[in-house]
């Protein structure tokens, strides 16, 4: 059973280390440069230019003490054949559970405390003391503990194992992860829900019911039903509108709208598969091209509705209009340069 359980966390690892090359590419990495020492530098400003009141600074620390409190979960590694095959081992799986409990308990909280050291200088500037900040930390901690053991108590039920909820919970853990590597590369094994959102039905009309309009029809009603992309493109544009908003180097600003506008565009090329498992869309008589064609349509008006909104925040906040400019520029060019480019590479695979 050790084995096993060994072997699928080794495999689940290596499947995530050869993600994890795409994610921290060599533009990746300096942009994660340029943004570390932005927020040092902002950070150091802050201390040396400590404000008096000390409320904003508490909230801030408690928003964030809270998050990290409930970042973290149970990695179980439990996959839904084993409800049928492992339920003769029922004893070893609980125990493995309970070992995974308290092995997931000791990596979050040692990622907290790390984090956590971020604020010492923050407490030292309040004259709060590093006893307090022990304290504070402390607490945390035991807080913490208290969470894993609610969480790890949700997989037991009458003394028995709860199948169900322990597949549900790690299958959600896993598919966590892969959408995050998704908005780098294409990943394996994402699942998506559907979900009809009858107030967004009026939007359908903006696409005529015709037989030239087959597939935009069809990616726009996939996009706005899709469990996944419509919620992630809304909080990337709440990104950007806050980076906008918070960073006050207008350049800096820029670049990371531009990085959200890239992700975004990347996230929406997997619309193009959403009807792979329908084979009777390859009966459509249709031109050969439309399917791409009517994908570029979809992609490209909810890029350049995202871009208006940013540029009419951007009118308002920038006082230098290059940055925006160059904000629209780059933006353009991956709508009509990236985007048909990538297109095409989808076809040839």
């Amino acid at each position: 059973m050790k084995d096993l359980f060994l072997k699928r966390k080794q495999a689940f690892r290596k499947e995530c280390v050869g993600y994890l090359r795409y994610v921290l590419n060599d533009h990746f990495v300096l942009f994660l440069l340029v943004l570390v020492g932005f927020l040092a530098y902002q950070y150091s400003q802050l201390l040396q230019h400590f404000p008096e009141n000390h409320l904003p600074i508490i909230c801030l620390i408690g928003i964030v003490s809270v998050l990290l409190l409930l970042w973290g979960g149970i990695a179980t590694y439990v996959e839904a054949p084993d409800k049928l095959f492992l339920l003769v081992a029922e004893e070893e799986v609980r125990e493995h559970i309970q070992k995974q409990s308290l092995a997931s308990f000791i990596f979050w909280v040692s990622v907290q405390t790390l984090f956590l050291l971020l604020f010492t200088p923050l407490f030292l500037a309040m004259g709060l003391g590093l006893g307090v900040f022990g304290v504070y930390v402390l607490l945390l901690g035991v807080g913490k503990y208290f969470l894993f053991q609610k969480k790890a108590g949700k997989f037991f039920s009458a003394n028995h194992l709860d199948w169900d909820y322990v597949i549900a919970q790690e299958s959600k853990r896993k598919q966590f992860l892969l959408r995050f590597f998704a908005l780098f590369t294409q990943v394996k094994g994402i699942s998506n829900s559907v979900k009809r959102r009858a107030y967004l039905d009026v939007i359908l009309k903006a696409v005529q019911k015709v037989p030239g309009k087959i597939w935009q029809n069809l990616y726009l009603r996939s996009y706005l039903r899709n469990g996944d992309l419509f919620a992630l493109s809304l909080r990337l544009l709440f990104l950007s509108l806050l980076a906008l908003i918070f960073i006050e180097q207008a350049w800096i600003a820029t670049a990371v709208v531009v990085l959200f506008n890239y992700l975004l565009l990347f996230q929406l090329l997997a619309l193009y598969h959403a009807f792979d498992y329908q084979y009777l869309t390859q009966l459509f008589p249709l031109d050969k091209g439309e399917k791409e064609k009517g994908l570029k349509e979809i992609v490209t008006a909810i890029g350049l509705l995202v871009l208006l909104l940013e540029s009419l925040l951007g009118l308002l906040i920038f006082k230098e209009k290059m940055p925006l400019l160059a904000l629209i520029g780059v933006s353009v060019v991956l709508q009509f340069l990236y985007l048909p480019y990538q297109l095409k590479r989808l076809v040839d695979e």
